[in-house]
């Protein structure tokens, strides 16, 4: 396995860990009270910051260039893509209900902090030590 496949498992499994655990909080408690745009604009900010954290974590452990972390995020994103995709299917939507949760306003904003996730290991300035 890559550098970079195990960089991108060891950044996204505990950062879609905790937003999983967060985005029940914010469908159960949360989402009801404020609605669901408010809800995931509320969980955004927690989960990229666990995110930000997480990749000083694994680039300390696994130092890549730029160009390398840049290709970590990439798959990163696409593997929480892939565990959002099979968390939606064992909650029973479809592909289809799936993808078109994204064209809602709420889903285009969880999208964005998606992709902001895919992107952060390529801003993330590498750690010293």
């Amino acid at each position: 396995m890559s550098r970079i496949t195990k960089a991108a498992l060891a950044y996204v499994l505990p950062v879609f860990a905790l937003a999983f655990g967060i985005g029940a909080l914010r469908v159960t408690l949360v989402a009801p009270i404020t609605g669901a745009f408010w809800a995931v604009a509320l969980e955004i900010p927690l989960v990229l910051g666990s995110a930000w954290f997480t990749a000083g974590l694994v680039l300390r452990r696994w130092p890549l260039p730029i160009a390398s972390r840049a290709a970590m995020g990439a798959t990163a994103f696409a593997l929480l893509m892939l565990l959002e995709l099979a968390t939606a299917l064992a909650f029973g939507q479809t592909p289809l209900q799936f993808l078109s949760a994204m064209t809602t306003a709420p889903g285009l904003l969880g999208l964005a902090g998606q992709i902001g996730f895919g992107l952060l290991p390529a801003l993330r300035v590498q750690p010293r030590g």
